[in-house]
């Protein structure tokens, strides 16, 4: 099995180490920044430095892959169209030349359905993002979803907030503690770990899932109750609220994980790790 990632930040890398563990896989591991090159030869059996508008180096990473992982992030706000969209218009410009690759996964975010005043939403609602960048991630879901077919199964996984070894929560937020927010703090939040991620991508690729799928955890905790849990866990001063201004979270939506359930994906951790 041929496994190229395009992408190897926080979740390719783990993506990496874990298929480079099965003794059939063969991984290549791409990156933007040549200065990654030595961490990703330690889980990648090749890694290849390319940046998302380069057509050739695209297609040479890609020849004779089976599967590929799309996983890239935008470093910075200003970079969202060219780190997203326009690396999933080559990608998909480039796989229509190479017949070999089965399938496409891409990490998504769960932003592409805005603020619905912490309403459910699944996989059938329509998207409503908040602002450019989401508007921009719901294009590239559509550029990759464009391209399914038989011969390619395009699979993508909208996820939550992600937390995990070297990211933990504390670390995410333990800045706030003792802070005053703005908001009552009641807004939803959607988390999912770093082991679940990975997991559902082998899941994904093992069951050839194409579509779309959210993945989030079980807990869909208030803002309110997660940086409580954070301070109690962690000793820290509790973060207080002010309802007289307006909460500056823009995704205020309870994300539904029923369909991945459904399909048999079963959470490594449903509840949060303080």
């Amino acid at each position: 099995m041929n496994v190229a990632i395009i992408g190897c930040g926080y979740v390719g890398y783990a993506v990496a180490q874990y298929w480079q563990q099965k003794k059939s896989f063969i991984v290549t591991a791409t990156t933007t920044t040549p200065e990654r090159v030595p961490t990703l030869q330690a889980v990648a059996q090749q890694v290849a430095v390319v940046e998302g508008h380069d057509l050739d180096k695209l297609k040479s990473v890609l020849k004779n892959q089976d599967v590929v992982l799309l996983s890239v992030g935008a470093k910075s706000a200003d970079t969202y169209a060219e780190s997203y969209l326009q690396t999933a218009q080559n990608l998909i410009s480039v796989l229509k030349q190479i017949p070999t690759v089965q399938q496409l996964i891409y990490t998504g975010s769960y932003s592409v359905y805005g603020d619905r005043n912490g309403e459910w939403v699944d996989e059938e609602s329509p998207v409503a993002p908040a602002n450019p960048n989401g508007q921009i991630l719901s294009d590239t879901e559509q550029v990759l979803l464009s391209d399914n077919s038989e011969h390619l199964r395009v699979c993508v996984l909208r996820l939550g907030g992600i937390y995990g070894p070297g990211r933990e929560l504390v670390n995410i937020f333990g800045r706030v503690a003792g802070t005053t927010r703005p908001g009552d703090g009641r807004d939803t939040t959607n988390w999912i770990h770093l082991d679940d991620i990975v997991a559902s991508i082998e899941f994904a690729r093992r069951h050839c899932w194409h579509g779309i799928y959210n993945l989030v955890d079980d807990a869909h905790l208030t803002s309110k109750e997660l940086l409580n849990n954070i301070c109690e866990k962690h000793s820290l001063p509790k973060v207080t609220w002010d309802s007289t201004q307006k909460s500056t979270r823009s995704y205020n939506t309870k994300v539904s994980n029923q369909k991945i359930k459904q399909a048999g994906y079963q959470l490594i951790h449903p509840q949060m790790i303080f």
